[in-house]
């Protein structure tokens, strides 16, 4: 078993069974739901096999979600799977999980939510927010300061300073932004179908010679088409593994977050295939694949019922959904560097919680600032787009650390155990198998980079190992 016994948390469990599930509903929600669908219909080229993705895909995440559920039932602790990857495996693997998430993975989100929260945000303002003050010169490119970097950083700030109130505070707020998502696509969908002229003959068609701006066209049609709009599904059912970070602050975790996983994937799995079937009754599949990459297939549904002011509409919607996900990621992702600190594995400052929140409040600052640095570079896409590949292998690594543990610890208490175990773990484990070979075969080079990244995280953890068994002596 690992060297780090589970500790009693200074943490509240402050997240009822709502909050916990509007946090996996909130943190999956994001804009995909207003922007994918061109993509896949031109992959795939039929509404059919559109709605098909979107369903395979959902059931996939829906395997992975029963899988995780199993694992934080048996350890409700903060950190999720780094926890899960400590207990299973070693305590160097885990810390190199968390240096990725935390340096790159977990930051870079918060940096591209946060710089998408400015554009969406600069739409609605008619490009008011256009503006360079300065560029500051480093080797190889210019970084620009403007209005859109002060909106990001702001955002990032707000956040924070949000979610260093209690967590109870930051669930609420969580369940008030899921609630305003959820409403906005339940609207979008019921207002195309009630009051946009549709056709249900659509479903009958597929795409002849549309634009598929941005598309390659080696991702039109066949095995490749059919894998670029799985990767196109799965990126917007994306977050819902981040629940599992506040474990240890959910009330009766055993029984709450099974219900949020599980309950917050079929939400988002049914609003996604009822949205995306109202597209096709409104637009042709041609129609969709001639959208331009600069709009979405959201905006010109809603311009069929709502006219010229649906754009400002839908840029409003993505701009909610946008900060949303910011704030969960935010209170999600300082989870896991609380943990890692609380094990002694990084700076023991960022184990401290509040006396009067119960949340700890120098990892979420430390967390803010490192965001805001990179939504300052501009280097988050790059930085993520690097740990793509290693995210994966973690998240292969936490989906079989359930056989490892049902054989290491065959006596340890199960209050809910995996459905559909052990099909449901393999077929999440062929898919991301696949996904592996695929990522590997068309971007070696920057897999291997974002494998090179991660491994800096050795001599840390070896230099932290060394500090913390001296402070034991």
């Amino acid at each position: 078993m690992s060297t780090y016994p589970l500790r009693d948390s200074p943490l509240v469990r402050g997240l009822g069974p709502i909050a916990a599930t509007s946090i996996v509903i909130g943190n999956v929600i994001g804009t995909g739901v207003f922007l994918k669908s061109r993509v896949m219909t031109c992959n795939v080229g039929t509404p059919g096999r559109v709605i098909a993705v979107w369903l395979v895909a959902g059931l996939l995440s829906l395997a992975g979600a029963l899988t995780y559920a199993e694992l934080a039932a048996i350890w409700p602790r903060a950190g999720g799977e780094y926890v899960f990857i400590r207990e299973a495996y070693n305590a160097r693997l885990a810390f190199l999980y968390g240096w990725m998430r935390f340096f790159v993975a977990g930051a870079g989100s918060l940096a591209a939510l946060a710089v998408g929260f400015a554009i969406f945000l600069n739409v609605l303002l008619r490009g008011n927010l256009n503006i360079i003050f300065f560029n500051v010169n480093l080797p190889g490119y210019q970084v620009p300061f403007g209005g859109l970097q002060i909106v990001a950083v702001t955002a990032i700030a707000v956040v924070t300073l949000i979610n260093c109130a209690s967590v109870s505070i930051g669930g609420t707020f969580a369940t008030a932004l899921t609630a305003l998502k959820v409403g906005i696509v339940v609207a979008l969908g019921l207002g195309a179908l009630l009051f946009a002229s549709g056709d249900w003959t659509h479903f009958l068609l597929r795409d002849q010679g549309g634009l598929c701006d941005g598309v390659i066209a080696a991702a039109h049609g066949g095995s490749a088409g059919f894998a670029a709009a799985m990767l196109g599904a799965l990126w917007a059912y994306n977050g819902w593994n981040e629940m599992t970070f506040v474990s240890g602050e959910v009330k009766n975790p055993q029984r709450s977050i099974p219900l949020a996983l599980v309950g917050g994937m079929a939400i988002c799995g049914a609003l996604y295939v009822f949205v995306n079937t109202t597209y096709f009754y409104v637009l042709s599949p041609t129609e969709i694949a001639n959208v331009s990459a600069a709009s979405s297939v959201a905006a010109v549904v809603a311009q069929r019922f709502l006219g010229p002011i649906a754009v400002s509409l839908i840029a409003a919607a993505m701009l909610s959904s946008t900060f949303g996900a910011l704030h969960i990621s935010t209170m999600a992702n300082s989870r896991v560097p609380y943990a890692m600190a609380h094990d002694g594995l990084f700076p023991q400052s960022l184990a401290r919680v509040s006396d009067r929140t119960h949340v700890p409040v120098r990892a979420l600052l430390v967390q803010g600032v490192w965001a805001s640095v990179l939504a300052l570079s501009g280097s988050y896409d790059t930085l993520t787009d690097y740990v793509i590949f290693a995210n994966w292998i973690f998240f292969g690594l936490v989906i079989a650390s359930v056989f490892v543990i049902r054989r290491r610890i065959p006596e340890a208490e199960r209050v809910y155990r995996a459905w559909g175990y052990p099909l449901v773990p393999v077929l999440f484990l062929f898919t991301t198998a696949w996904l592996l070979i695929s990522t590997l075969i068309t971007s070696p080079v920057r897999s291997v980079i974002g494998i090179v990244l991660v491994l800096l995280g050795l001599p840390v953890y070896a230099y932290q190992t060394r500090v913390r068994n001296k402070t034991r002596e």
